[in-house]
């Protein structure tokens, strides 16, 4: 028996596998969860096959904001259990969790590997990789050259708290001149303050660990580690976090 975890966020869907003894990663799979969640459930069932399993050989367990939409799954999960259970798998069993994800941002404090609180930003783009996504969309480069130009600029305050509000007051600074390259390290400037003030409403946990799409963006972990007065770890396996938890809860 292996063990299959499947995260359908709002922006990418994730699945791995783990051995039969839940200790290591056999395979990992990232991809978009575009607009239908059961397509895109379908296809991470493909996938799995593909490797020449049967179904009858895995224990399927889903989460996200999709999970609903797997109707393989032999069972369900929250999203707050999995990412928890599976930041612990990565980097320790005493963590305060910061998940970035595309429609929320979540912060989990574990200990001895168990959820023991956990906050969520409001229902708000701002703070999120949804904000990201819109600036960047709005000076028509991707999400990897945005990242690329704000590594180059100076950090600039974009005091909007809102995302549409942040997305006209970007315009206006291109209509100043403003270079590219610092409005980019505004805005993930911005992100690390609403998420470092997310942070504060609880009583941390051990190190701090960042879980999400953005744990392979160095300036982003260093501008959050500066602002929160502690490293920041994470890993290139941190985004697949709460798939990780799925499989490892997976009965």
């Amino acid at each position: 028996m292996l063990y299959v975890g499947i995260d359908i966020g709002s922006t990418a869907a994730k699945a791995v596998i783990l051995s039969d003894d839940k200790s290591r990663i056999i395979d990992r799979k990232l991809m978009p969860s575009g607009w239908n969640s059961r397509q895109t459930a379908d296809d991470l069932l493909t996938w799995l096959l593909s490797h020449g399993y049967s179904r009858e050989e895995l224990k399927i367990t889903a989460t996200g904001y999709g999970r609903v939409s797997v109707p393989y799954a032999d069972s369900t999960l929250t999203e707050i259990t999995c990412h928890g259970k599976g930041a612990a798998f990565l980097g320790g069993e005493n963590l305060t969790v910061i998940d970035i994800g595309g429609q929320d941002t979540k912060v989990i404090v574990l200990s001895r590997g168990k959820v023991v609180d956990f906050v969520m930003n409001d229902k708000c783009s701002a703070g999120t990789g949804k904000f990201l996504e819109v600036m960047a969309n709005r000076m028509g480069v991707t999400l990897q050259e945005f990242f690329s130009m704000a590594e180059k600029g100076h950090e600039i305050k974009i005091s909007s708290m809102c995302t549409v509000f942040a997305e006209s007051e970007i315009v206006s600074l291109m209509g100043l001149g403003t270079p590219r390259e610092d409005i980019a390290c505004g805005a993930v400037g911005s992100v690390v303050s609403k998420v470092s003030t997310l942070v504060s409403r609880k009583s941390v946990s051990g190190g701090y660990y960042l879980t999400g799409g953005f744990c392979e963006c160095p300036l982003l972990v260093e501008k959050l580690g500066g602002t929160l007065g502690s490293e920041v770890r994470t890993c290139s396996d941190a985004r697949f976090a709460g798939a990780i938890g799925a499989a490892l809860l997976g009965k």
